[in-house]
């Protein structure tokens, strides 16, 4: 009997999605040929393609593939060239599918190395049933003199964060993903950076650290673990995003800064305490500023290695559709075709879905570098060293920029 393997970004919706839609494939092309699915964490991915050669030895033929990848997967010739099977079978609907935000990453020299899977960039998701009580709105006009609103300044976000902070009922303000993993500190650090009308990129430096918006970024973001009253959940520092995520859903936090995924998951999954409670809004940004959002996406990659293309094409050209797709999102991903975004099923289940394309007209991109990991890496350290010591955020990015250096010269 043929199998083949998948590498799946370990999330539960997203298992019971592909399984889904390989029972429905199945059905569909009946065969002897089985599905492997390992889930896996964001670590064990990067282990499992570049350490362990994956995407080179015939281990995997589909893979899960973040788009902070993409540029080292591609530059070291891991990943399978598309372009010929899209030609001759291309997926449903593909001229209208997707957004070009969702289309770009993954193409090289003209060349397509994958297919849009989950999305969904960076909000503030919050619990409308806090902000929309009449007890709560009056108890912090007496605080604070002024209506309670969903936050659009940093400032204005602390002082909602402190007021929804109580421990005794363990609930917190907010979450943040803490855990050194290259990813959920860098992604916060760049929205404070941008929030603050910075740049990583300057002029022909691709990653430029050492700069004044930068160290006030690096400053916010270590206040909110190091001072008291911040309205942070204790596990922040041990929390990746899956785990925020989770921690908003079992009713523990009041808002977060975190992937349009994890609000529409705490919207209709029946284990969660917030069923039902859920809305998204802009990031805050600076007095004045203007509210962005990232956009970091998960592809279905073919490894290179992969001894058997065309049938893993065919199934991941059949999960692109629209059918799979949105099948993905009620299991509690997030959809990529506009089909999805605008369904009106899926509008009444979450009411909020709608507001992709909005998000999507804010949100900026990572450097698309082949040693970007190694960078995110040397940016999560300095981050970490800021919440744990005590030395300034300018020295800290000096001598992060002097390590990137060694990247980027």
């Amino acid at each position: 009997m043929d199998k083949l393997r998948f590498a799946v970004r370990k999330f539960e919706p997203f298992l019971r999605a592909m399984e889904k839609a390989w029972a429905a494939y199945q059905a569909l092309h009946p065969s002897n040929v089985a599905m492997e699915f390992v889930p896996l964490d964001l670590e064990e991915l990067t282990t499992a393609f570049f350490k362990d050669k994956g995407l080179y030895n015939g281990d995997w033929d589909i893979v899960h593939m973040n788009t902070d990848w993409i540029a080292r997967a591609y530059d070291t010739k891991g990943l399978a060239n598309l372009d010929l099977m899209l030609d001759q079978y291309p997926p449903e609907e593909v001229e209208r599918a997707w957004p070009e935000s969702l289309q770009a990453l993954q193409c090289f020299d003209g060349q397509v190395f994958g297919l849009p899977f989950h999305d969904g960039p960076e909000c503030l998701v919050f619990r409308k049933d806090l902000f929309d009580d009449p007890k709560e709105q009056r108890r912090f006009f007496a605080l604070y003199g002024k209506h309670l609103e969903v936050p659009k300044t940093w400032n204005d976000f602390l002082s909602v964060a402190s007021f929804f902070t109580r421990p005794e009922d363990n609930l917190y303000g907010t979450v943040f993903a803490g855990y050194p993993d290259g990813h959920n500190a860098v992604f916060d650090f760049c929205i404070q950076l941008w929030s603050r009308g910075g740049d990583l990129q300057q002029a022909e430096i691709p990653v430029k650290l050492d700069q004044p918006q930068a160290v006030e970024a690096l400053d916010f973001y270590r206040s909110l673990f190091k001072k008291e009253g911040c309205g942070l959940h204790p596990e922040s520092a041990n929390y990746e995003s899956v785990q925020a995520g989770a921690a908003f859903a079992r009713g523990e936090v009041a808002m977060m800064v975190n992937w349009f995924g994890f609000a529409s998951w705490a919207q209709i999954d029946t284990a969660s305490d917030v069923k039902g409670k859920v809305d998204i809004a802009a990031i805050p940004s600076t007095e004045g500023g203007m509210s962005t959002s990232l956009n970091v996406y998960w592809l279905y990659t073919i490894p290179e290695g992969s001894r058997h293309k065309q049938l893993a094409y065919d199934f991941i050209r059949f999960a692109v559709g629209r059918e799979q797709d949105k099948q993905l999102t009620v299991e509690g991903g997030v959809g990529c075709r506009y089909s999805t975004w605008y369904d009106s099923e899926i509008n009444r289940m979450i009411p909020f879905y709608n507001k992709l394309a909005e998000l999507h007209d804010t949100a900026r991109t990572l450097p698309r570098l082949a040693n970007w990991p190694q960078i995110a890496h040397i940016i999560d350290d300095t981050v970490i060293a800021a919440i744990k010591t005590d030395e300034s955020s300018l020295s800290l990015l000096t001598k992060a920029q002097e390590k990137v250096n060694t990247w980027i010269g």
